[in-house]
């Protein structure tokens, strides 16, 4: 058994409560899809949004969701580096497997996708 690393990232088009909430969980379910993985298997996950996302903690989207109660949630903000993609959300969650690095399937949704069009155009 490993522990992994999954990354994700999503955007947002408003600052708004509802809006990041939603992009979250979305995110969320989808690495969680893709990797056929269950909170059980979760050790933590990290959550960060740029400076110009400050409606919520966007971890209350993960709260939220049935079987998530339990797992360790960490909410930042990223660097404000110049030029950075903005109202962006990003995940890194660190699960329990079997599987090798390689076959993690990370997810970058919307315009998140110019992070890492490597990993984008192999997990459309």
């Amino acid at each position: 058994m490993y522990n992994r690393g999954i990354r994700g990232a999503t955007t947002v088009t408003r600052n708004e409560e509802q809006e990041i909430l939603q992009a979250t969980a979305g995110l969320l379910k989808e690495i969680v899809n893709r990797n056929e993985i269950v909170p059980e298997d979760i050790a933590s996950v990290w959550i960060t949004v740029t400076p110009d996302l400050d409606a919520t903690f966007p971890a209350r989207a993960i709260r939220g969701l049935s079987g998530w109660d339990m797992v360790p949630l960490m909410c930042s903000t990223e660097i404000p580096v110049k030029g950075g993609l903005p109202k962006c959300i990003r995940l890194l969650i660190h699960v329990n497997t079997t599987k090798g690095q390689r076959e993690m399937k990370h997810v970058y949704l919307n315009e998140a996708k110019s992070l890492r069009p490597d990993l984008s155009a192999s997990n459309s």
